[in-house]
């Protein structure tokens, strides 16, 4: 839990100092943030807290949240988001990757951003028919193929489509998987692989 470890490292600190954001930009890490994006947090929130002039480790959590919601918001005029997003979703079964992809779904077309869905969790028919139900119930297309086929070429056909239709996000579904189960992490790799292709 991100927010926790934030929390903890806030919690041990009575002052402000470079030691606080290292602590902070390792807690994020950890809490597989990636680095890139760690570092771009604990930069600005180093920058903010100087210019605001916060003293207080427990104000700092605030003004986290806020930096991370204007990177999400904002992330394609910032450099740290191309066109189109893609965000690919993972987690172990029934932690509600399905359902989250439909909420961001919905709330990214709300915000006027054109989505994208994939179903790339092809090992169980019914997790393609619960994207597909959000799919509709949003009003996005899916992209999926039938059940079995390889993962990583249906995170490469939604690329494509949104490549040529100009849409803002892709959102991939994957099967739910731990962490030490090696040949579902590979499948990972393969559909960053060949999405980076």
């Amino acid at each position: 839990n991100v927010s926790g470890a934030i929390d903890n490292v806030l919690d041990s600190y009575t002052s402000i100092d470079q030691e606080l954001f290292d602590e902070l930009e390792e807690a994020l890490v950890m809490g597989d943030v990636g680095v890139t994006t760690a570092s771009e947090i604990t930069l600005r929130l180093n920058d903010v807290v100087r210019k605001k002039g916060i003293k207080n480790p427990a104000d700092v959590k605030a003004e986290i949240k806020d930096i991370v919601a204007e990177m999400l918001e904002g992330g394609e005029d910032m450099g740290l988001i191309t066109i189109p997003s893609v965000i690919l979703v993972i987690g172990v079964n029934g932690v509600g990757k399905t359902t989250t992809i439909g909420k961001l779904a919905a709330r990214y077309k709300a915000e006027g951003k054109s989505v994208i869905l994939a179903a790339a969790d092809t090992f169980r028919a019914a997790a393609i028919e619960q994207l597909m139900e959000w799919g509709r119930r949003v009003d996005v297309p899916v992209v999926h193929q039938s059940m079995g086929s390889d993962p990583a070429s249906v995170a490469y056909d939604t690329l494509q489509s949104a490549v040529t239709n100009g849409a803002d996000v892709v959102l991939i579904d994957t099967a739910g998987r731990l962490h030490n189960k090696v040949g579902l992490m590979n499948e990972l790799t393969k559909i960053k692989n060949v999405m980076n292709k």
